[in-house]
């Protein structure tokens, strides 16, 4: 006599087993085709699943507004390439500055106004970084 397990009693592994939370019931309701599109459109739209559409505009408000988290991601991205490109703008406009200087051909009046401009250019820069990083933390899952 062999001392195996019975099969019912063997953990394959898998999901666990949730103590709380399960989602046991099916609501079903009829749409028509205009509403049937609509909530296509919206699924490909925002980049998420009838159920999930369904389950955030229903529970957390639908005056919360949905959105592609891709899309926004992807322009945020090109934000941050654009601000990268104008740091290097004004790395170069800072080296011409320097090479004049060296010169002796730099004026007073252009370097202040180059100063003035690059402390308008770092207050932009950090209100920028400063939203982008609120609109990142709205937007996670």
């Amino acid at each position: 006599m062999t001392n195996q397990p019975s099969p019912a009693k063997t953990n394959k592994g898998g999901r666990p087993v949730l103590a709380t939370g399960r989602k046991e019931h099916i609501i079903r309701f009829r749409a028509n085709e205009a509403e049937l599109e609509q909530l296509a459109m919206m699924e490909k739209a925002l980049g998420i699943n009838r159920t999930t559409l369904i389950r955030k505009r229903l529970f957390e408000g639908s005056a919360q507004q949905l959105l592609n988290a891709r899309a926004v991601l992807k322009r945020l991205d090109a934000v941050g390439a654009e601000l990268g490109r104008a740091g290097n703008n004004i790395n170069q406009l800072a080296r011409h500055a320097n090479t004049l200087k060296l010169r002796g051909q730099l004026s007073e009046p252009v370097m202040t106004e180059f100063i003035l401009l690059f402390r308008e250019y770092a207050r932009v820069r950090q209100d920028t970084e400063g939203s982008l990083r609120a609109i990142i933390r709205m937007i996670r899952p």
